[in-house]
């Protein structure tokens, strides 16, 4: 397989695949983490979702920045091995149980992930520019896109072992070990980079850093600050009186103002001959936000879900196999104090301070009767974090097979624009929420544990819609962006992104407040659906401008 390709292949792959390891085995247990009682910080779900949506989301506007510091000045090695260790010192440092420690290392992830993501894609690409390996680009990013969900696979299993028998400081070590892996076998493949990594410097048409920095950067702190302070009407249910719900969320829709202006006067300052493209980017950018908002939701109420409602438990051979690989823990049936939940599973506080009530386990609370133990009995349930470990799984079982069917359909000259399988993809991932609001029916709206099997499904089916869609992004900026600003407009996909999973976060920060789970994901589907009308709509459109431009 690696024969035909670039020497770099196996380090890049390899580099990736252990970064990913490391983000993956952090972003499947932080949510657990914040609402854990006892060991971490006892966060409602609405904290640690606003939490994790701000998080997530300024980790995907960072490598905007990131991109532009390596391409003008550090060069690609550089900035990927600072990126890697500031993100493997960020990891280690998130297991030290301290709030403001907590902050400094997700703002060393989110600094560092800016250096990291963008730049060893880019040097991939780099390889393949070659005459020699052009023909083999899109199967080397498919290999390359293989590592990335391996290490997102493999990753859960090691925090899940380490957390039950060490902690949550030690699965996030884990993270950073992982990490400095990447670091080291990137820097092992050193002789094999030549002067790929090194900086293109400042090229006729760019846009000047400091123009970057005065129009778009300056502004955007000012704009989050302003967020954050200026205040709302204060009420029984937004008692901080926060406009969008938290300040966090203020401060992020605040400083997005001004990048978004900046792109729409991408659009009204163009050139004539460039406006149709500029325009149908911003577009496809506007759609797909609301594809990320649904999609993130797997690290935050679809973890809720396999914690709070979906039957973990293990018997048999497979409680043996789990237990013997550290994959499960034991859960006592009997009362002893533990934290209130009402019947919606809301922890309950009060001046901050978890109630108590003597009590069985939360776990047992929607158990079918038939599954309970003795009292002062022990049952076995596999590790939440565990579900987090469905999607890459099913990215490496559909990958092939989707490549397969657009070769096949390639061959016969069916094969659909770029365009229409993204709003394909979007109508496919609008059709996996369904089967979560069937998850919910079948269990009695929460008061009954359903199947493992209805996780299973819903990741099967958005995976399918995520692979029409998320390579497709890349690719339709790569071919339509002017030449001259097409850093600028990839960064406009990452912002897309990092907006789509602020709105994550806002909406699985709502969960507590719908009484019929089924709302909540109805709320999702109707997101999805008016994205997918939207698209098909532009569809006819987005094919003309890009057959006008030469691409397809």
């Amino acid at each position: 397989m690696w024969k035909s390709h670039p020497k770099a292949l196996p380090y890049l792959f390899l580099s990736e695949m252990w970064e990913r390891f490391g983000y993956y085995l952090m972003i499947g247990i932080f949510t657990l983490y914040l609402k854990d009682v006892e060991a971490g910080f006892a966060m409602t779900e609405k904290e640690a979702s606003d939490l994790y949506g701000t998080f997530i989301a300024l980790v995907f506007l960072t490598p905007f920045v990131g991109g532009l510091v390596a391409d003008r000045y550090l060069g690609y090695k550089k900035s990927i091995v600072i990126g890697g260790l500031m993100m493997g010192a960020g990891y280690f440092m998130m297991g030290i149980h301290s709030l403001p420690m907590l902050y400094l290392a997700m703002t060393l992830v989110i600094l560092g992930n800016g250096f990291f993501k963008p730049n060893i894609s880019t040097l991939l690409g780099n390889f393949y520019n070659d005459e020699q390996f052009k023909e083999k680009k899109d199967e080397g990013y498919n290999i390359f896109y293989m590592g990335i969900n391996v290490g997102a696979f493999v990753c859960n299993f090691f925090g899940a072992a380490l957390q039950i028998l060490l902690g949550w400081q030690y699965a996030f070590m884990a993270a950073g070990v992982g990490m400095f892996i990447g670091v080291i076998v990137f820097l092992l493949g050193t002789k094999h980079y030549g002067n790929k990594t090194e900086k293109k410097g400042i090229q006729q048409g760019d846009m000047p850093f400091s123009k970057i920095v005065l129009f778009i950067l300056l502004p955007s702190v000012v704009f989050g600050i302003i967020g954050w302070l200026i205040k709302g009407v204060q009420s029984d249910i937004n008692l901080d009186s926060a406009i969008f719900g938290s300040d966090s969320t203020d401060a992020f829709i605040f400083a997005c103002l001004p990048v978004v202006y900046f792109y729409g006067s991408l659009y009204f300052k163009a050139k004539v001959d460039e406006k149709r493209q500029i325009g149908a980017l911003l577009s496809i950018f506007a759609v797909v936000i609301l594809f990320w908002a649904v999609f993130k939701l797997n690290g935050s109420a679809l973890n809720t879900w396999a914690d709070r409602y979906t039957d973990r438990q293990v018997t048999g051979t497979t409680e043996k196999v789990f237990s013997t690989l550290v994959q499960s823990k034991e859960i006592e049936y009997k009362k002893a104090e533990t934290e209130l939940y009402d019947d919606k599973f809301r922890l309950q506080k009060e001046n901050g301070e978890v109630k108590k009530v003597v009590d069985y386990p939360v776990y047992f609370r929607n158990a079918s009767k038939e599954t309970l133990p003795q009292d002062g009995k022990t049952i076995s349930v596999w590790v939440t974090s565990l579900s987090q470990s469905i999607n890459p799984g099913w990215v490496i079982i559909l990958t092939p097979l989707i490549v397969a069917f657009f070769t096949y359909l390639r061959s016969r000259k069916k094969e659909p624009s770029t365009p229409t399988k993204i709003a394909f993809g979007l109508l496919i991932s609008a059709l996996s929420v369904l089967v979560m609001v069937a998850a919910v029916h079948i269990g009695n709206n929460g008061t009954e544990k359903v199947s493992v099997w209805w996780l299973v499904a819903n990741y099967g089916i958005i995976t399918i819609g995520e692979l029409f869609l998320s390579p497709m992004g890349l690719s339709i900026v790569s071919k339509l962006s002017p030449k001259n600003i097409t850093a600028l407009m990839m960064g406009g996909w990452f912002l897309a992104t990092s907006i789509g999973n602020k709105l994550s976060g806002v909406l699985a920060s709502m969960w507590d407040t719908y009484d019929d789970k089924a709302n909540f994901f109805w709320v999702n589907f109707a997101l999805l659906m008016f994205a997918t009308i939207l698209m098909f709509a532009l569809v006819k459109n987005l094919n003309k401008v890009m057959k006008d431009h030469g691409v397809n």
